[in-house]
């Protein structure tokens, strides 16, 4: 089967044209490829299918072969692969409309000299804060400490602060964070910490925290220093794939 490798910010997937392959165990698959010592070596499978809603559906799977609804990464390398594939041949050239498991998702792709993909642009659509959108339960963490929270904006969002999971603690691995929870199509939970992210051992409490009751779909965990209001340092630990 033929295959391309692509990555997206350093996140990469091993891509597939699924169009008239047969009905093949995926999830096998992913976790295959996605070997880094005896597959291709990847964050996880794409897959490109037919879609009756959109211009082309895009299915994932993570390293460890379970489905995941979307990836910010993934389908902007998803929409080059198609695209330069002539595999969504009724796409505008201008916007290809992707199906997801997060829905439909509008791919804006940049075009070269030479009539290829160099850059492609997503809209992600509108975040996710209420908990039981993301899904997380807050019975199973500590008190959000909404003092910091931006009521105005919460009005403007049409959010009661009660309704969210905002510095809520969090404990994994031995360890307490303070993590916002937030849906892109996907679950995640977020904490801004003062230790500089490069000396926090992910690896080990990623886990901990992706595992934790408080997320009944798994979680993706991102530790991140405010840098200023114009910079963010951020490692993500990636529900199904780790550290990415």
């Amino acid at each position: 089967m033929r295959f391309s490798k692509m990555h997206g910010a350093g996140n990469d997937y091993v891509f597939i044209d699924g169009r008239g392959v047969e009905e093949t165990d995926w999830p096998s698959l992913a976790a295959k490829v996605s070997d880094r010592h005896f597959g291709i070596g990847s964050d996880g499978l794409i897959v490109a299918v037919p879609s009756d809603v959109a211009d082309i559906r895009m299915r994932m799977w993570n390293a460890d072969g379970s489905e995941s609804e979307m990836c910010g990464n993934g389908i902007r390398c998803f929409a080059k692969f198609v695209l330069e594939r002539g595999a969504a041949p009724g796409a505008a050239p201008d916007a290809l409309r992707v199906e997801t498991g997060a829905g439909v998702l509008s791919v804006e792709p940049g075009w070269d000299e030479r009539g290829r993909v160099a850059y492609a642009k997503v809209d992600m659509g509108e975040p996710a804060l209420r908990a039981a959108d993301v899904p997380v339960d807050p019975a199973q963490l500590g008190a959000s400490d909404y003092a910091r929270l931006d009521r105005a904006l919460l009005d403007a969002l049409g959010l009661r602060a009660e309704e969210t999971v905002f510095d809520a603690e969090i404990s994994g691995a031995g360890e307490r964070f303070a993590v916002t929870a937030v849906a892109t199509g996907n679950p995640h939970a977020v904490a801004f910490i003062e230790t500089p992210v490069a000396q926090v051992a992910l690896e080990r409490i990623g886990p901990a925290i992706e595992h934790h009751a408080a997320f009944p779909n798994r979680v993706n965990f991102h530790i991140a220093n405010l840098k200023g209001r114009g910079r963010v340092v951020m490692r993500p630990w990636e529900r199904g794939s780790g550290l990415t």
